[in-house]
Protein backbone atom coordinates (compact mmCIF):
# COMPACT_ATOMS: atom_id res chain seq x y z
CA UNK A 1 0.00 0.00 0.00
CA UNK A 2 1.34 3.10 -0.80
CA UNK A 3 0.75 6.07 1.90
CA UNK A 4 2.08 8.84 -0.22
CA UNK A 5 4.49 9.82 2.56
CA UNK A 6 6.57 10.70 -0.09
CA UNK A 7 8.20 14.20 0.31
CA UNK A 8 6.78 14.53 4.21
CA UNK A 9 9.34 14.87 6.50
CA UNK A 10 9.12 13.06 10.25
CA UNK A 11 11.27 13.62 13.45
CA UNK A 12 11.49 10.52 15.14
CA UNK A 13 12.83 10.71 18.47
CA UNK A 14 14.55 7.62 20.54
CA UNK A 15 15.20 6.74 17.01
CA UNK A 16 18.49 5.08 17.80
CA UNK A 17 17.06 1.30 19.10
CA UNK A 18 13.79 -0.76 19.55
CA UNK A 19 10.49 0.67 18.37
CA UNK A 20 12.07 3.90 17.12
CA UNK A 21 14.56 2.62 14.57
CA UNK A 22 11.45 0.08 13.56
CA UNK A 23 9.53 3.38 12.85
CA UNK A 24 12.46 5.19 11.16
CA UNK A 25 12.91 2.32 9.00
CA UNK A 26 9.24 2.16 8.25
CA UNK A 27 9.32 5.95 6.98
CA UNK A 28 12.02 5.70 5.14
CA UNK A 29 10.39 2.80 2.89
CA UNK A 30 7.65 4.75 2.68
CA UNK A 31 10.07 7.34 1.28
CA UNK A 32 9.47 9.51 3.98
CA UNK A 33 12.91 12.26 5.30
CA UNK A 34 13.87 12.10 8.92
CA UNK A 35 15.38 13.78 11.68
CA UNK A 36 16.31 11.36 14.08
CA UNK A 37 16.54 11.75 17.12
CA UNK A 38 18.64 9.79 20.27
CA UNK A 39 21.50 10.75 22.41
CA UNK A 40 23.77 7.45 20.73
CA UNK A 41 25.20 9.87 17.63
CA UNK A 42 27.38 6.89 16.26
CA UNK A 43 24.08 4.56 16.47
CA UNK A 44 22.63 7.67 14.80
CA UNK A 45 25.28 7.95 11.79
CA UNK A 46 25.20 4.27 11.19
CA UNK A 47 21.16 4.33 10.77
CA UNK A 48 20.99 6.89 8.37
CA UNK A 49 24.02 6.13 6.31
CA UNK A 50 22.24 2.77 6.06
CA UNK A 51 18.32 4.55 5.42
CA UNK A 52 19.48 7.20 2.70
CA UNK A 53 21.22 4.29 0.70
CA UNK A 54 18.45 2.12 0.84
CA UNK A 55 15.93 4.61 0.64
CA UNK A 56 17.12 7.07 -1.31
CA UNK A 57 15.73 9.99 1.25
CA UNK A 58 16.85 12.82 2.97
CA UNK A 59 18.06 11.86 6.96
CA UNK A 60 19.30 13.90 9.44
CA UNK A 61 20.78 13.25 12.88
CA UNK A 62 20.18 14.81 15.75
CA UNK A 63 22.34 13.80 19.11
CA UNK A 64 20.06 15.31 22.09
CA UNK A 65 19.15 14.91 25.53
CA UNK A 66 15.50 15.50 25.34
CA UNK A 67 15.39 15.93 29.37
CA UNK A 68 17.13 19.44 28.18
CA UNK A 69 15.01 22.04 27.66
CA UNK A 70 17.70 23.56 25.19
CA UNK A 71 18.17 20.35 23.08
CA UNK A 72 14.55 20.33 22.90
CA UNK A 73 14.57 23.68 21.86
CA UNK A 74 17.57 23.34 19.10
CA UNK A 75 15.84 20.13 17.99
CA UNK A 76 12.54 22.34 16.89
CA UNK A 77 14.63 24.65 15.17
CA UNK A 78 16.66 22.07 13.03
CA UNK A 79 13.76 20.41 11.98
CA UNK A 80 11.01 23.43 11.61
CA UNK A 81 10.37 21.36 8.30
CA UNK A 82 8.50 18.13 10.04
CA UNK A 83 4.99 17.40 8.78
CA UNK A 84 4.98 15.07 11.59
CA UNK A 85 6.25 14.70 14.77
CA UNK A 86 6.45 10.81 16.41
CA UNK A 87 7.52 11.30 20.24
CA UNK A 88 9.08 7.86 21.07
CA UNK A 89 12.27 8.50 23.83
CA UNK A 90 11.03 7.59 27.09
CA UNK A 91 12.89 5.25 30.07
CA UNK A 92 10.11 5.22 33.34
CA UNK A 93 12.10 2.82 35.52
CA UNK A 94 9.39 0.08 37.40
CA UNK A 95 8.30 -0.21 41.26
CA UNK A 96 5.88 0.79 43.61
CA UNK A 97 4.53 3.25 46.16
CA UNK A 98 6.96 2.58 48.76
CA UNK A 99 10.12 2.29 46.28
CA UNK A 100 10.39 4.73 43.51
CA UNK A 101 12.18 8.12 44.86
CA UNK A 102 11.12 11.37 44.03
CA UNK A 103 14.71 11.91 42.02
CA UNK A 104 13.65 8.82 40.11
CA UNK A 105 9.92 9.63 39.01
CA UNK A 106 11.35 13.29 37.49
CA UNK A 107 13.96 11.97 35.95
CA UNK A 108 11.88 9.51 34.09
CA UNK A 109 9.15 11.91 33.64
CA UNK A 110 11.42 14.94 32.20
CA UNK A 111 12.30 12.50 28.98
CA UNK A 112 9.28 10.78 28.88
CA UNK A 113 5.76 12.90 29.83
CA UNK A 114 7.66 16.47 29.78
CA UNK A 115 9.75 16.07 26.39
CA UNK A 116 6.90 14.77 24.78
CA UNK A 117 4.47 17.75 25.82
CA UNK A 118 7.34 20.59 25.28
CA UNK A 119 8.22 18.74 22.21
CA UNK A 120 4.53 18.82 20.70
CA UNK A 121 4.32 22.61 22.53
CA UNK A 122 7.20 23.69 20.49
CA UNK A 123 6.43 22.11 16.75
CA UNK A 124 2.59 22.45 16.94
CA UNK A 125 2.75 26.30 16.33
CA UNK A 126 4.75 25.85 13.22
CA UNK A 127 2.76 23.12 12.15
CA UNK A 128 -0.52 25.42 12.85
CA UNK A 129 1.29 28.03 10.67
CA UNK A 130 1.34 25.73 8.01
CA UNK A 131 -1.96 24.46 8.06
CA UNK A 132 -0.75 21.14 8.14
CA UNK A 133 0.78 18.23 10.34
CA UNK A 134 1.12 14.91 12.39
CA UNK A 135 1.62 14.10 16.10
CA UNK A 136 2.18 10.70 17.03
CA UNK A 137 2.73 9.67 20.97
CA UNK A 138 3.95 6.42 21.68
CA UNK A 139 3.21 5.91 25.25
CA UNK A 140 2.63 2.19 26.43
CA UNK A 141 -0.70 0.38 27.82
CA UNK A 142 0.36 0.65 31.35
CA UNK A 143 -1.83 3.64 31.07
CA UNK A 144 -4.73 1.80 30.40
CA UNK A 145 -3.39 -1.26 32.38
CA UNK A 146 -2.45 0.30 35.55
CA UNK A 147 0.22 -1.75 37.38
CA UNK A 148 1.46 -0.49 40.91
CA UNK A 149 4.74 -2.46 40.26
CA UNK A 150 5.25 0.35 37.51
CA UNK A 151 3.58 3.32 38.61
CA UNK A 152 5.44 5.83 38.02
CA UNK A 153 5.18 4.64 34.53
CA UNK A 154 1.28 3.86 34.69
CA UNK A 155 0.59 7.28 35.63
CA UNK A 156 2.78 8.84 32.90
CA UNK A 157 1.58 7.04 30.49
CA UNK A 158 -1.67 7.68 31.51
CA UNK A 159 -1.21 11.44 31.42
CA UNK A 160 0.44 11.34 28.18
CA UNK A 161 -3.36 9.28 26.93
CA UNK A 162 -5.29 12.25 28.24
CA UNK A 163 -2.94 15.08 26.65
CA UNK A 164 -2.90 13.06 23.21
CA UNK A 165 -6.77 12.75 23.43
CA UNK A 166 -7.20 16.83 24.72
CA UNK A 167 -5.09 18.13 22.19
CA UNK A 168 -6.30 15.89 19.40
CA UNK A 169 -9.34 17.01 20.30
CA UNK A 170 -9.73 20.24 18.53
CA UNK A 171 -6.56 20.15 16.67
CA UNK A 172 -8.43 19.04 13.19
CA UNK A 173 -9.37 23.37 13.42
CA UNK A 174 -5.46 23.86 12.99
CA UNK A 175 -5.08 21.21 10.32
CA UNK A 176 -3.22 18.80 12.83
CA UNK A 177 -3.86 15.66 13.81
CA UNK A 178 -2.86 14.04 17.43
CA UNK A 179 -3.14 10.68 18.16
CA UNK A 180 -1.14 7.94 20.57
CA UNK A 181 0.31 4.29 19.85
CA UNK A 182 0.08 2.12 23.28
CA UNK A 183 2.39 -1.01 22.62
CA UNK A 184 1.97 -4.09 24.86
CA UNK A 185 5.32 -6.06 25.45
CA UNK A 186 7.38 -5.72 22.48
CA UNK A 187 10.54 -7.38 21.73
CA UNK A 188 13.05 -5.04 21.81
CA UNK A 189 16.72 -5.34 22.97
CA UNK A 190 15.75 -3.83 26.18
CA UNK A 191 12.73 -6.00 26.91
CA UNK A 192 14.85 -9.36 25.79
CA UNK A 193 17.57 -8.60 28.10
CA UNK A 194 15.43 -8.11 30.79
CA UNK A 195 13.80 -11.32 30.28
CA UNK A 196 17.20 -12.89 30.58
CA UNK A 197 18.29 -11.29 33.76
CA UNK A 198 14.67 -12.33 34.90
CA UNK A 199 15.39 -16.03 33.51
CA UNK A 200 18.58 -16.02 34.74
CA UNK A 201 17.68 -15.08 38.50
CA UNK A 202 14.29 -16.88 38.54
CA UNK A 203 15.06 -20.81 35.95
CA UNK A 204 19.14 -20.55 36.38
CA UNK A 205 19.44 -19.98 32.72
CA UNK A 206 18.96 -16.68 30.44
CA UNK A 207 18.07 -18.71 27.35
CA UNK A 208 15.20 -20.13 28.40
CA UNK A 209 13.24 -16.66 28.74
CA UNK A 210 11.07 -17.30 25.60
CA UNK A 211 9.40 -19.32 28.54
CA UNK A 212 8.77 -16.25 30.46
CA UNK A 213 6.45 -15.14 27.42
CA UNK A 214 4.44 -17.84 26.93
CA UNK A 215 1.44 -16.75 28.17
CA UNK A 216 1.23 -13.77 26.34
CA UNK A 217 -1.42 -13.04 23.28
CA UNK A 218 0.11 -15.50 20.66
CA UNK A 219 2.43 -16.71 22.75
CA UNK A 220 4.84 -13.64 22.11
CA UNK A 221 5.86 -10.51 22.31
CA UNK A 222 5.00 -7.83 19.50
CA UNK A 223 7.36 -7.08 17.04
CA UNK A 224 8.59 -3.69 16.52
CA UNK A 225 7.56 -3.54 13.11
CA UNK A 226 4.15 -4.63 14.43
CA UNK A 227 3.77 -0.99 15.93
CA UNK A 228 6.03 0.60 13.33
CA UNK A 229 3.41 -0.14 10.48
CA UNK A 230 0.62 1.15 12.85
CA UNK A 231 2.71 4.25 13.13
CA UNK A 232 3.14 5.22 9.38
CA UNK A 233 -0.71 4.09 8.71
CA UNK A 234 -1.58 7.08 11.26
CA UNK A 235 0.97 9.23 9.66
CA UNK A 236 -0.71 8.72 6.21
CA UNK A 237 -3.55 11.35 4.42
CA UNK A 238 -5.60 7.47 4.69
CA UNK A 239 -5.75 8.18 8.38
CA UNK A 240 -6.89 12.29 7.67
CA UNK A 241 -9.85 12.01 9.59
CA UNK A 242 -8.06 10.77 13.08
CA UNK A 243 -7.30 12.56 15.79
CA UNK A 244 -7.88 12.96 19.32
CA UNK A 245 -7.25 8.91 19.35
CA UNK A 246 -5.24 6.21 21.28
CA UNK A 247 -4.56 2.74 19.61
CA UNK A 248 -3.56 -0.26 21.73
CA UNK A 249 -1.37 -2.60 20.39
CA UNK A 250 -0.87 -5.79 22.98
CA UNK A 251 -2.79 -8.58 21.65
CA UNK A 252 -5.79 -7.81 23.75
CA UNK A 253 -4.10 -7.87 26.74
CA UNK A 254 -5.63 -4.72 28.30
CA UNK A 255 -9.18 -5.47 27.56
CA UNK A 256 -9.03 -9.21 29.36
CA UNK A 257 -10.53 -9.05 32.56
CA UNK A 258 -10.33 -12.46 33.75
CA UNK A 259 -8.93 -13.21 36.72
CA UNK A 260 -8.11 -16.66 36.30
Amino acid sequence: MDLHLTGRTAIVTGASRGIGAAIAEVLAQERCDLHLAARSGSILEEMADRLRSAHRVTVNTHVVNLRNPKDLADLAANAADADILVNNAGDIQGGTIDTVTEETWRHGWDLKVYGYINLTRLLYPQMKQRGKGVIINIIGNAGERVDSRYLAGSTGNAALMAFSRAVGGNSLADGIRVVGVNPGPVATERMVKHLKNTALSSLSDQSRYAELTAHYPLGRPAEPREIADLVAFLASDRSSYTSGAIFTVDGGASSSTSLY
